[in-house]
């Protein structure tokens, strides 16, 4: 009976020759990552201090730290948050890394996603790792355990496997790929196992796309999604990687709690309606449904495939007049990659507010909504008042329907602007 790559990484990063689900383990991550937010970073460093005696970690390099929240600071506050994390860094001798984009796209093209490496963070969407055959969970407020001990306590978790087949239909993206096998597996699908994915489709995709689908594995209930690396995969991260491991891959008799095959040749562009990520429908359904606002961004989007997607429909068109466009790449290598195509000129000239790679739209703390209003968005998250007012409602949409609504102030098949 062989193992998953999970089962895998796991039995290396935990000194055993072979584990199996439910495995109770001390295992040794990798990478320990995290971005500095209120209630978390400030807390640990305190809890380090005072309840442990600890004045610093043992080993700095497998540590790393992201301002990318309350970027810029608008308040005193906000910005003693950031110096504090700056100082702590400083002192300890971890890596701070401010202003360089969304912390998980970050790390990925800063060597973290290591094919074959265990991070953890209390951020779940640090799942996008596992593009590169990393696995990558996120731990909570049990983050603390990672920053005071060498290893960390974990059950091994059940897999399942997804693998999506078929032919993506012009104008279909990643985007919604994932929200259709939320619709088919359900939204507690993959409630406290890991998500693996593949399958023909998966071969086909981008980096980029792989990226948008592992962010978003929670909404299976997923502790983590991961990828078993391929050439594309192996080719970006050979020259990233900050520690040597060998990449390892499931085996053909591997043990599945569940398998799943998908076939997407038939979908077509989808909205996931409020007030849940749950809610998967037909975009064909919601199209004339009027719409003030657009978001483009998050570390579920906002990368080269969404940006160029955007600026097609865009070229040569205009922002419909009242209608607010957020265009946030999420790093500032995409940012530059997107400027050297001519892609951020695209954007503004058709009325598209740039901005430089933040969290902050994503999480509602600017460009927010007034009562009454509705967005189309790219972002993680379309619960009540995630980017503004509770009484305001947030579409789902793939990057290019984003663009489309834009044009026309209503939800909108961006499929004839692609054509």
């Amino acid at each position: 009976m062989g193992s998953t790559i999970t089962e895998k990484i796991l039995a290396r990063a935990s000194g055993q020759a072979l584990v199996r689900p439910g495995d109770n383990l001390r295992v040794r991550p990798d990478f320990v990552v995290s971005y500095d937010f209120p209630g978390y970073t400030d807390v640990i460093f305190k809890q380090m201090k005072e309840e442990f005696g600890m004045s610093g970690v043992r080993d700095p390099s497998r540590y790393a730290l992201f301002i990318d929240h309350m970027v810029p600071a608008i308040t005193p506050q906000e910005e003693d948050l950031h110096q504090n994390t700056r100082d702590w860094g400083r002192l300890n001798q971890v890596p701070v890394y401010e202003r360089k984009g969304i912390g998980h796209q970050v790390a990925s093209e800063l060597g973290y996603a290591t094919p074959g490496a265990f991070v953890v963070h209390f951020d779940g969407h640090i799942s996008q790792l596992g593009t590169f055959g990393t696995l990558a969970i996120g731990v909570r407020r049990h983050l603390v355990e990672a920053f005071v001990n060498e290893n960390i306590r974990l059950a091994v978790p059940a897999t399942t496997r997804v693998d999506l087949v078929g032919q993506l239909q012009p104008g279909v993206m990643a985007r919604d790929v994932f929200h259709h096998i939320v619709r088919v597996l359900g939204a507690a699908g993959c409630r406290a196992q890991v998500l693996e994915l593949g399958g023909s489709v998966i071969d086909q995709m981008s980096i980029d796309g792989r990226q948008t689908i592992t962010c978003l594995a929670m909404f299976t209930g997923a502790v983590t999604a991961i990828i078993n690396p391929d050439e594309l995969t192996l080719g970006y991260s050979s020259s990233r990687s900050r520690i040597a491991l060998d990449p390892v891959w499931s085996d053909a008799d591997a043990v599945y709690a569940q398998r799943h095959v998908i076939d997407v040749s038939a979908l077509e562009p989808v909205v996931v309606v409020p007030p849940s990520p749950a809610h998967t429908r037909d975009l064909k359904d919601y199209i004339g449904t009027e719409v003030q606002v657009g978001y483009l961004g998050s570390c579920a989007s906002g990368r080269i495939e969404d940006l160029r997607a955007a600026a097609q429909v865009l070229r040569g068109r205009s922002v419909r007049e009242g209608f607010q466009l957020h265009v946030v790449p999420t790093s500032q290598e995409i940012m530059r990659q997107a400027a050297a195509e001519g892609l951020i000129t695209d954007l503004v000239a058709a009325g598209a507010f740039v901005s430089s790679p933040s969290c902050d739209y994503c999480f509602g703390r600017i460009g927010v909504m007034s009562a009454g209003q509705k967005a189309v968005s790219t972002g993680t998250l379309n619960v009540s008042g995630r980017m503004g007012s509770t009484d305001s409602q947030i579409y789902i949409v793939n990057a290019a329907a984003v663009a489309a609504a834009a044009i026309e102030g209503a939800i909108a098949d961006p499929r004839p602007y692609l054509r």
